[in-house]
């Protein structure tokens, strides 16, 4: 598919920290009330001034939710940047709520295979998804932002939303591949935002509560760009049947890292800020680690080609983190890509390893990767190292956003 001249090119998404540092200082002056007045508008690719368009780089934590918090709390005071903080929050939420409930994400990926079985059973309904994934349902509105996912890799949030209730509720898709579609293309996709993203808009998180796009929001929000006839949208979106979520468990300690024992560094797409992993204060300097690597293992989004956008971000995250590392007086950095947990414990016995320190890994896809293969590293242990931002606000989501949300000025008072 050729890019669109609309649309910006790839080459807009630079994967590095100093990247993302400098959009969040060309973006700082908007965190405040310029951004709560105009930040569910979508004036499309070339009009995203109104929104950071930070979340690939805060998706690989190439800059840190504290970050963002602090500049706007800095520039503009807590209660004008109300709104710029609850994003951030937001994803947090999400992350935490998933992590307590990991049930949760198995049933999305079993579930998933089974939709995606049924695809080869009924031609009509895999001929209808495609038709979605093309854009080639005849809905303006909708094809254009299956085209923008594709070719740019980011969608508006506000689109996001419209996007999956249209998927469900007017074309009657299967949402999990919905989802999938989502996570195989957003360059920010993220396993707990974007499943439970979903699940809220088919009313699945919130029993009774689902998000209907329709007609007059998105013609006021996209400036008039598309104005869709209300006869073509599902005039009520009747939610899903309900499954109530487990309750959550208690939220998994890390495991104590052994300063004593010959270590080696993982760095995964899920963290790539290896230099402020905070190991040094657990008593194991970078200069002592036995070796450093890179995992890419991107394809383990999907059991479905991931998008080449989403890879080229990966890599270039983790290669701007492996020079990072190394620039703090990590070992040299090997490269590990496609690889099967038997290379992974290679990996860990070449180097005499026998404790692998990387940073948490939330529940997701790579989680499950690393979880196969602990049968393979044998005796090397796999110390998590999680993050002061989670230990502090995960623990508030345990039921709907607004426990955390109460906690906000509590926890901006700890963690900035």
């Amino acid at each position: 598919m050729s890019q669109r001249a609309d649309l910006p090119a790839p080459a807009d998404w630079t994967p590095t920290r100093r990247e993302g540092l400098a959009r969040l200082e060309r973006f700082r002056p908007a965190m405040g009330g310029r951004y709560a007045s105009s930040r569910n508008h979508d004036g499309g690719p070339s009009a995203r001034g109104n929104v950071s368009t930070l979340s690939p780089w805060v998706r690989r934590r190439l800059v840190g939710e504290a970050e963002l918090v602090a500049a706007a709390v800095a520039d503009h005071g807590a209660s004008a940047a109300e709104k710029f903080v609850q994003e951030v929050f937001w994803r947090s939420y999400w992350k935490g709520w998933l992590e307590m409930r990991p049930g949760v994400w198995r049933a999305y990926r079993d579930g998933l295979s089974a939709d995606r079985a049924a695809l080869g059973e009924d031609r009509r309904l895999a001929r209808r998804v495609a038709e979605a994934e093309e854009g080639r349902t005849g809905l303006d509105c909708f094809d254009a932002w299956a085209t923008e996912l594709v070719e740019t890799g980011y969608l508006h949030n506000h689109a996001r939303m419209w996007f999956a209730s249209i998927w469900i509720f007017t074309l009657r898709l299967p949402w999990r591949l919905g989802a999938d579609f989502f996570l195989r293309h957003l360059i920010d996709g993220d396993p707990a935002s974007n499943t439970l993203g979903w699940r809220w808009v088919a009313g699945l998180h919130t029993q009774g509560k689902a998000y209907v796009a329709q007609a007059w929001n998105i013609a006021k929000f996209t400036g008039g760009r598309f104005r869709p006839d209300p006869r073509d949208l599902a005039e009520n979106a009747e939610p899903l049947p309900w499954d109530a979520p487990p309750p959550p468990l208690p939220l998994a300690p890390a495991p104590p890292l052994d300063p004593s024992a010959p270590t080696a560094l993982l760095i995964t797409e899920e963290d790539c800020l290896p230099e402020t992993l905070g190991i040094e204060a657990r008593g194991l300097a970078l200069s002592r680690l036995r070796a450093a690597a890179t995992l890419q293992i991107t394809a383990a989004r999907s059991d479905a080609a991931v998008g080449p956008l989403v890879e080229a971000f990966d890599r270039g995250a983790l290669e701007d983190a492996a020079r990072r590392a190394e620039a703090a007086g990590a070992p040299v950095v090997e490269r590990l890509s496609a690889v099967a947990p038997e290379d992974l414990a290679r990996w860990a016995a070449r180097a005499g390893a026998t404790q692998i320190v990387t940073a948490w890994v939330p529940v997701g896809p790579v989680r499950d990767w690393l979880e196969a293969a602990r049968p393979a590293l044998g005796d090397v242990r796999v110390a998590m190292v999680r993050r002061q931002w989670d230990d502090a606000v995960w623990p508030h989501a345990t039921a709907g956003f607004f426990r955390v949300k109460k906690e906000i000025p509590a926890l901006l008072r700890a963690l900035t």
